[in-house]
């Protein structure tokens, strides 16, 4: 049989099918890399793989790998970036979780944490267009807008004096709902009524706060106001708050105590907070009630006060003032001004809400994930004096060892030595570790293990303010830390901190592996990593980090300190300390997302 004579491009089919594939995978190569590099396309995949990697650390056992890999210092690239996304994420006040809560006395406004094992391992990144934020005290009346670019409130409030947008900034005119014109001349009003001035007041708590005006403007008397409002509808009222330079915190008056000791504020402001005081037999009067000091004042403004269609509101109102004999002071519009009695209110006598002094069982400074009673906490119930006149003046009282002090044994020695320390401790930052507390770099500041509160009583003359933080676990200290003139809150310190990413300045804790451990035991709650992760969403970018422990459990934050992009130095402990301290200062890098996250 003849052979045909094919053409030479048909003679081996095989091998040309093997070329075409071969050059197709060449220029698809080549397509590929130029889709990357030059569209957004190679943005959407990187952060899809982020997000895929992200995804990945929530597998316990996974994750729990790569915490080990980093303690041990062996995991030698930086944690992944969060999504763009989460440039303002609060893991215990995610809204999309506590959605699912009852509403039933706020409990889903409240904190609710999600397991460590449930949370991605990542970096939370700043917002694209981040700006190392405007200093004090500039900054209470103007901050970048592009650092949280959210006009919900200016757009909203505006013409009640919130904020506005001008240019670049967010502007802070000083208004609040009630007083529209500015917290100076409504501050000058209470005046009328009660001692702004003088030293008198120095504690106190703005509920319900905006951004908090009032506070800022207080700071000019010398009264120190922690202020504090939930994650709302009002898109990031304490964030703003926090940006200007305010002592404020995520927080809401639900179904447990709020995180402070009794008897902790001189002054409590309600300005249009809408608490609902005399719910569910007065329980949200009883808990400001177990916060205020006795002869402090409680001042309410707006509804219910005087207010149209709420006469039955306001009545109930006055009816739990005078059971629980407070004093009142003035009715000046829409505003109630209530002294509280010195010693033990006139309980127990007959009232329409039952209330009942608490029994001895009740510790009335317990307030961590404690529920909410409705008993009214006796001024006896906690040894020592407490009555404004009573206690010195602001600022005397801050070096004078309060009662309360004797919560520990020999506790007014203690308190004395502490301050001492801390007076030496700090001169030492200042003078040969040359770090930045005192100048204007440096203006929200916290202690994550506050003990007394010597580290803030050190800062005192600084143009700084001071979150002391007493770990939940620890003996309950932060009444002297109020008794003092200072404020702060208690925590544990194996769950997420209630404020928003980039927050504070400056950083500071003593004994940190302390925080992760079983009280008088070696075993850990939690790691390392998660908390140092942590810090590092609190911590403004560029800010400072201090951390004292023992030479071993500094080498181990080292290398923690590696993974989450910052640089460290270690330092030998001041030449009059004892122990075995080393103190590590760590810079949190300005990094930013490399691409956009969807």
């Amino acid at each position: 049989m003849g052979h045909l004579n094919l053409p030479a491009s048909k003679r081996n089919p095989r091998q040309w099918k093997l070329l075409d594939i071969i050059s197709a995978v060449f220029f698809g190569l080549v397509l590929l890399f130029f889709l990357l590099v030059f569209t957004p396309l190679g943005d959407s995949m990187a952060a899809s793989g982020r997000q895929a990697l992200l995804l990945s650390t929530s597998d316990p056992r996974q994750r729990h790998r790569l915490v080990s890999l980093i303690e041990l210092g062996h995991h030698h690239k930086p944690i992944e970036a969060c999504p763009a996304n989460s440039v303002d994420h609060m893991p215990c006040e995610d809204p999309r979780r506590n959605s699912q809560l009852s509403r039933e006395m706020n409990l889903y406004r409240e904190r609710h944490c999600p397991l460590p094992d449930e949370m991605p391992l990542c970096l939370i990144p700043p917002p694209p267009a981040y700006k190392i934020p405007v200093q004090w005290p500039e900054s209470l009346h103007k901050i970048w807008h592009s650092n949280m670019p959210h006009n919900k409130i200016a757009d909203r409030k505006g013409h009640q004096g919130w904020m506005k947008e001008q240019g670049p900034y967010f502007i802070f005119p000083g208004g609040g709902t009630m007083f529209p014109d500015g917290a100076a001349p409504y501050i000058e009003k209470l005046g009328q009524y009660i001692p702004m001035n003088g030293g008198t007041l120095r504690t106190a708590l703005d509920m319900g706060c905006g951004v908090a005006s009032f506070g800022g403007s207080l700071l000019s008397e010398g009264i120190l106001t922690l202020s504090f409002a939930p994650r709302d509808s009002h898109k990031a009222q304490i964030q703003f708050a926090l940006e200007r330079g305010v002592p404020a915190f995520v927080l809401m008056l639900g179904t447990r105590r709020l995180p402070f000791p009794a008897f902790a504020f001189d002054l409590i402001h309600c300005s249009r907070c809408l608490i609902p005081f005399t719910a569910y037999n007065a329980t949200y009067f009883v808990e400001v009630d177990r916060l205020l000091c006795p002869g402090g004042y409680l001042v309410i403004s707006g509804p219910p006060v005087q207010w149209p269609k709420q006469d039955k509101e306001w009545a109930d109102l006055q009816s739990v003032a005078r059971a629980l004999c407070y004093e009142l002071i003035a009715v000046d519009g829409n505003t109630v001004i209530w002294k509280k009695p010195d010693g033990d209110s006139c309980l127990p006598n007959q009232n329409e809400f039952g209330l009942e002094s608490c029994d001895e069982s009740n510790d009335p400074s317990n307030a961590w994930y404690f529920k909410l009673r409705r008993c009214v906490t006796p001024t006896s119930s906690v040894n020592g004096e407490f009555p404004l006149g009573m206690i010195p003046k602001w600022p005397d009282r801050l070096t004078r060892a309060p009662s309360r002090a004797f919560i520990m044994r020999n506790g007014i020695d203690l308190f004395q030595a502490d301050t001492r320390r801390w007076t030496r401790r700090v001169a030492y930052y200042k003078n040969t570790l040359n770090l930045k507390l005192g100048t204007p770099a440096v203006r929200n500041v916290m202690d994550m293990n506050a003990f007394f509160g010597g580290f803030a009583a050190a800062l005192s003359s600084d143009p700084v303010w001071v979150m002391n933080v007493v770990p939940a676990r620890k003996p309950l200290t932060l009444g002297v830390i109020y008794d003092r003139g200072l404020i702060g809150v208690y925590h544990d310190w194996c769950e997420p901190f209630s404020t928003y990413p980039r927050t504070y300045d400056f950083i500071h804790v003593s004994g940190i592996e302390s925080l992760i451990k079983l009280p008088g035991s070696s075993k850990s709650r939690c790691n390392l990593v998660d908390l140092m992760v942590e810090i590092d969403r609190m911590l403004r970018p560029e800010g400072t980090v201090v951390i004292r422990d023992s030479p071993e459990v500094i080498d181990k934050v080292a290398r923690i300190a590696h993974a989450v992009r910052w640089t460290s130095t270690a330092h030998d402990k001041e030449p009059e300390s004892h122990g075995r301290e080393k103190i590590l200062v760590a810079t949190k890098m300005f990094w930013k997302l490399t691409s956009p996250s969807h």
